[in-house]
């Protein structure tokens, strides 16, 4: 057992009836009353995402996680296939279990973590930024803007960002896998 003080980004807990990864965590000290911890919890099952407030001192059930280095292979409808980068066994993923399946290119390497006591796959965690190739976006016009305009961009995996408009077709980006937007271009 735990209790609020261990609560961190990616700890993974056992709550009513389901498994849940925190996201966000915010430790808040009211100048009356008692301290409490307000978070963000994603359910490991469904993917669903509720806001969840836990009273200073609670104990809350934490789940003994591995994790492991998995290489993306390929799509195939809904469910998406991993390698073991040491064992080279195959696991297939349901897509709800991805926080940003849009962002992952084939070969590309994540971390999955693995419930200890009966090895089911909890999630996948992806890293902090992808670097993908514009496919298709509408030529920028200059002159016709005031300040930071965007315009769609379409990249390799087929996700949607919205860059900037001197980003052209052809283009390497960098993209922020916790949120999708566009960090940079990338000179090669």
């Amino acid at each position: 057992m735990a209790s609020t003080s261990d609560i961190r980004k990616g700890l993974c807990i056992r709550y009513n009836n389901d498994i849940y990864k925190i996201i966000e965590f915010l430790h808040v000290k009211p100048g009356k009353g008692p301290a409490f911890v307000r978070t963000k919890l994603k359910s490991v099952t469904s993917g669903k995402v509720l806001d969840n407030t836990f009273s200073a001192g609670h104990k809350i059930e934490d789940v003994r996680v591995e994790t492991r280095s998995y290489q993306y292979l390929y799509p195939e409808g809904d469910t998406y296939h991993f390698m073991n980068t040491d064992d080279y066994n195959q696991i297939t993923l349901q897509e709800s279990s991805l926080d940003a399946p849009g962002l992952l290119k084939e070969g590309e390497v994540v971390k999955i973590m693995f419930n200890t006591e009966d090895s089911m796959p909890l999630s996948v965690d992806m890293p902090a930024s992808v670097v993908l190739e514009i496919t298709y976006t509408e030529p920028g016009v200059k002159g016709n803007t005031a300040t930071n305009a965007t315009k769609p961009a379409t990249v390799e995996t087929g996700a949607e960002v919205n860059v900037p408009l001197f980003i052209n077709e052809g283009d390497k980006i960098k993209i922020d896998t916790s949120n999708g937007s566009y960090m940079e271009r990338v000179k090669e």
